[in-house]
């Protein structure tokens, strides 16, 4: 059995713990029976030999098969991760995600889309980064009564991300550390219009007007000024013809969106301006999770 999950760039500017997509970087894990318990890993995080020994998708893995089986079985899990440890792309989503899906297939019990959304909150109670490992695409999401409710909208080819990934993390602890205990009623409602304008011009596919709208007042700063070498990368993304960009998620990766025929273009600059940042452009992901027998 083979499982893919994209990653995911959440908060997109100003929708804070609420707006998020998917990317075509993906980790798969592929399942087979065996005799004793084994792990490999290649690609991201390979070189941590306690991913192996400490692995939080075996953990999630066997309390649900466990939970579905009532029995024992041993397995070979063959991990290949593309998405980066600890870097805003969603990393501990798709691990959650994929590993409550497999659990559900190992058995061969059916799982939709929205009960795996709804199983996923007990690990990860903000619906931006779950939902769009899920379901793909741009997607609106927020918890009611323990349910994500949430819209989606495919992404068109016409599109392309380009991801900075830093040489180094931000933790998502101390990055909402960073964060005011308190905000101006302005400064909410720039959000709260900001977001919604956002989510307007995704929804209408209004690319002109993603620049405005994903500015932010809550956020990204705060976080940013963590490693303000983040500033320079959003403004040559803009300058160089960028759609948008925002910090991905808590970061520290920062998300630029561009029209296909300029991102190779952005690509090059990016990488002429921060060498030591690994830049990667790639589509978006329409599929969310998948698993094949």
């Amino acid at each position: 059995m083979r499982i893919s999950v994209p990653a995911t760039s959440a908060n997109l500017g100003p929708g804070f713990d609420t707006l998020g997509l998917a990317i075509s970087l993906h980790n798969q894990v592929i399942i087979r029976p065996s005799k004793f318990h084994s792990v490999s890993l290649r690609g991201e995080g390979s070189n941590n030999p306690v991913l192996k020994d400490n692995n939080m998708f075996i953990a999630i893995f066997n309390d649900f098969y466990h939970n579905l089986s009532k029995r024992k079985r041993h397995f070979r899990f063959e991990f290949t991760n593309e998405v980066p440890l600890s870097r805003g792309l969603g990393s501990s989503s798709a691990v959650i995600v994929s590993a409550i899906a497999s659990a559900y297939a190992i058995e061969g019990i059916k799982l939709d889309k929205q009960k795996l959304l709804n199983l996923a909150l007990a690990y990860e109670n903000h619906p931006d980064n779950i939902t769009p490992a899920v379901m793909g695409g741009f997607n609106v999401a927020t918890v009611q009564d323990n349910e994500v409710k949430f819209i989606r909208k495919t992404l068109p080819k016409s599109l392309k991300a380009i991801v900075v990934i830093p040489n180094r993390p931000i933790s998502t602890q101390l990055a909402r550390k960073a964060l005011p205990f308190k905000y101006s009623k302005e400064d909410t409602v720039f959000n709260i219009s900001h977001s919604s304008l956002l989510t307007a011009a995704f929804m209408t596919e209004n690319w002109d007007m993603l620049r405005a709208a994903s500015l932010d007042k809550v956020h990204q700063k705060y976080r940013m000024k963590q490693m303000p070498e983040l500033f320079d990368v959003q403004k040559t993304a803009l300058k160089s013809g960028a759609l948008m960009s925002t910090l991905s998620g808590s970061g520290s990766t920062l998300f630029s969106m561009s029209h296909r025929d300029d991102a190779q273009r952005i690509e090059a600059e990016l990488k002429k301006r921060f060498p030591h940042f690994k830049v990667i452009s790639r589509n978006f992901d329409n599929d969310g999770v998948r698993v094949e027998d």
